[in-house]
């Protein structure tokens, strides 16, 4: 593990995220069950303010991404982890830290989904995508925080700025529904952000570069999984659904 950041909260032992997936779980079981008989939560200004705040935070972590590599001359083709305690190298595993965190805020999506009784956002895809991705940037910021990793923490932030942004909007009430057109090419926009990261993962198991090939072949096969799941997503909302 990477000293630096193992004594950060939540890395030094894979309990309180395990702890934290099964609570999350149990809250996907049961939540439905609880709600049945309760009227749902409109929850509106909550929304707002969440939906605002992940948008702001995403928006901060595609700056640090971005800057930070450019000042220390990131390759986009071979990136090992900078593992000293330089000033550049610690602003990386920083911002690799609040991408983890991000998405442990992240859970409250589905929480907010079963307050307000829609269940049928509560897919396979969204529970999968929310749950993997806990324990994929746990494991990426406790041994591989920066490197060939900056680049899906980047990339997913970018969208992120557009998918809450979306949801913020959307949150307002059904008077913005005729602005929200675009939730189509949020969609491809996702597409495009998963075959990107397969190819850059893809990439350095044909040369050699000195970045962990597990973490990659990881990486790989988790977009392939994405693009599987969101092609089958894109299918049955904007294909199937106007035949």
């Amino acid at each position: 593990s990477d000293p630096r950041t193992d004594p950060w909260p939540l890395v030094h032992s894979p309990l309180p995220v395990t702890l934290l997936f099964a609570f999350y779980l149990l809250v996907v079981a049961l939540g439905p069950f609880y709600m049945r008989k309760r009227k749902q939560l409109k929850l509106q200004g909550l929304l707002i303010a969440y939906n605002l705040a992940m948008m702001t935070l995403s928006s901060y972590m595609f700056y640090e991404f971005l800057v930070t590599s450019v000042l220390d001359n990131y390759s986009y083709l071979c990136q090992p982890v900078d593992y000293s305690r330089s000033e550049l190298g610690m602003r990386m595993a920083r911002v690799c830290w609040w991408f983890f965190f991000s998405k442990v805020i992240e859970l409250l999506d589905t929480v907010f989904f079963i307050l307000r009784k829609k269940q049928e956002q509560v897919t396979f895809l969204h529970v999968y995508h929310h749950g993997t991705m806990l324990f994929n940037w746990w494991s990426g910021v406790k041994y591989v925080p920066g490197g060939q990793a900056f680049f899906i923490g980047m990339l997913n932030s970018f969208v992120h700025i557009f998918m809450y942004g979306y949801y913020a909007l959307a949150s307002l009430g059904p008077q913005m529904h005729r602005y929200l057109w675009w939730k189509r090419y949020l969609t491809i926009m996702q597409l495009c952000q998963f075959v990107a990261i397969a190819a850059h993962s893809s990439y350095n198991l044909f040369t050699e570069c000195p970045f962990p090939d597990g973490f990659n072949i990881a990486v790989f096969l988790y977009s392939l999984s994405l693009i599987a799941l969101f092609l089958h997503f894109y299918y049955r909302t904007y294909t199937r659904g106007k035949q």
